[in-house]
């Protein structure tokens, strides 16, 4: 039965990514409607007691499950808080952009970036690489995508292009210790988290300037394709706006309003709230201070509901997939086919096998499912060739939710970082997965290189 599971989580798995690919089916239809067909059909062959009847299945009990399963704690549940600042992210953020705080702001990166595109991507992805110390996806796309999005518009870069920068650095960034793959790694090798990564960490400082690189290589290839940037370039400060947007503005309230952006991530980093409620709180002051009309706010509210109702209806949909695959026992069945494909003879070549399956792996597996469930497996088969678990480990975190992360179907921050950016999964995908990619047998090549990986 786990081998009949297993071909329906790799079948559901590879319907939806082609299917959104492809652009036959939306994202949020997709999510739903592909683990739903397969998930009834896991009914006909999961256990449905199997401490109490070994080997029974009964499909209606575990059709009626399926419910549960969706809306549970693996499911919607999950992702319900993120869907809470979803919605009062979009809000807070729009009502600052409707009173004009970001203008002066895009107007003084242009001015330092200057129109090259070249720049303007190198300016990006360091922006992104500083703001993501902390370690957080979401923070980093919250406060790096909103401001740039105007400055990429005016120049007529894609924001294709400024969705990959900001991927690609968040990215290799979350490598980091305090980052969630190598704490998970760490932890499920029962590991000091500096001990695993401080051998990769030089791979992850080529990693950094490996973005760079890429960074000019999009540039190059913005510039190719707009022509002459000059023609091209409109200072922010200078566009035209209409009457309806004139009014909006609050010019005044300019040192008011970033005094609550940089509370706002304070508030992030160091109050210990969850992202919900401080979005939720940080919304209602910018409310009262931008628009306290009661026929105003409401305005705001209906002009920034569309985005929110777009997000949030993909981000539930994740959760519905992810419910499902979970809690049907799909992941798992995945998890042990790909392990027992590995043949004897490449036992000892486990970590470079890891390295390079694993940022395609951010698409398939969620990271708890992947460093708590997998990857003990196969450190656990990796020990009997010789090699040490942590080398397995550390070829893990090079891809797997690091690099994979800002592009997995799995991860709610993926979803933030599109919504902001207004940019289509299967076109953001197929934009970053190649330079992901890339990234990562960079990285894993050097690794093996100067030792910090053994095989």
């Amino acid at each position: 039965m786990n081998t009949v599971l297993a071909i329906l989580s790799f079948l559901t798995v590879a319907a939806m990514i082609t299917l959104i690919m492809a652009k036959k089916l939306s994202p949020t239809v997709a999510l739903i409607l592909v683990p739903l067909v397969t998930g009834v059909l896991s009914c006909f062959f999961t256990v449905t007691d199997p401490e109490l009847t070994p080997g029974v299945v009964d499909f209606w009990t575990n059709f009626r499950r399926l419910g549960g399963y969706i809306t549970g704690p693996s499911g919607i549940g999950s992702v319900a808080a993120t869907g809470v600042m979803f919605i009062f992210s979009i809000l807070f953020f729009g009502i600052l952009t409707d009173a004009g705080t970001f203008r002066p702001l895009i107007a003084g990166i242009t001015r330092r970036m200057g129109s090259d595109p070249v720049k303007v991507c190198i300016g990006t992805s360091i922006l992104a690489m500083i703001v993501h110390l902390d370690g957080s996806g979401a923070v980093t796309f919250l406060v790096c995508v909103p401001p740039l999005v105007s400055l990429y518009d005016s120049l007529g870069m894609r924001r294709t292009t400024l969705a990959t920068c900001v991927a690609l650095s968040a990215g290799v960034m979350n490598i980091m210790p305090w980052g969630g793959p190598t704490i998970r790694a760490a932890t499920a090798f029962h590991m000091n988290v500096t001990e695993l990564f401080m051998p990769v960490f030089p791979a992850v400082l080529l990693g950094l300037a490996s973005v760079i690189v890429i960074d000019v290589i999009l540039g190059r290839q913005e510039k190719k394709r707009i022509g002459a940037v000059g023609a091209h370039a409109v200072s922010v400060g200078e566009k035209e706006l209409t009457e309806e947007e004139k009014s909006l503005l609050r010019p005044k309230l300019f040192r008011v309003n970033i005094a609550l952006i940089l509370a706002a991530i304070a508030a992030l980093l160091f109050s210990g709230f969850a992202p919900a409620v401080v979005f939720l709180l940080f919304y209602v002051l910018a409310t009262l201070i931008n628009y306290p009309k009661v026929s105003d706010t409401m305005a705001r509210v209906d002009a920034h509901a569309k985005s929110a109702l777009m997000m949030c209806s993909v981000l539930f949909a994740a959760g519905c997939f992810t419910g499902i695959m979970k809690e049907t026992g799909m992941i798992s069945a995945m998890a042990g086919a790909l392990t027992s494909v590995i043949p004897a003879s490449l036992g000892r070549l486990f970590p470079l096998i890891v390295g390079v399956i694993g940022m395609p792996a951010s698409l398939l597996f969620d990271p708890d499912s992947f460093y708590y469930g997998v990857l003990p497996v196969l450190g656990e088969t990796a020990a009997g060739y010789g090699i040490a678990a942590a080398d397995v480990g550390r070829a893990a975190i090079l891809g797997q939710m690091s690099t994979g992360f800002p592009v997995s179907p799995l991860t709610p921050a993926t979803f933030l970082l599109l919504g902001l950016a207004g940019v289509d999964l299967g076109e953001h995908q197929k934009h970053t997965i190649p330079w992901a990619f890339a990234l990562t047998m960079v990285m894993l090549a050097f690794s093996i290189a100067i030792g910090a990986i053994g095989i």
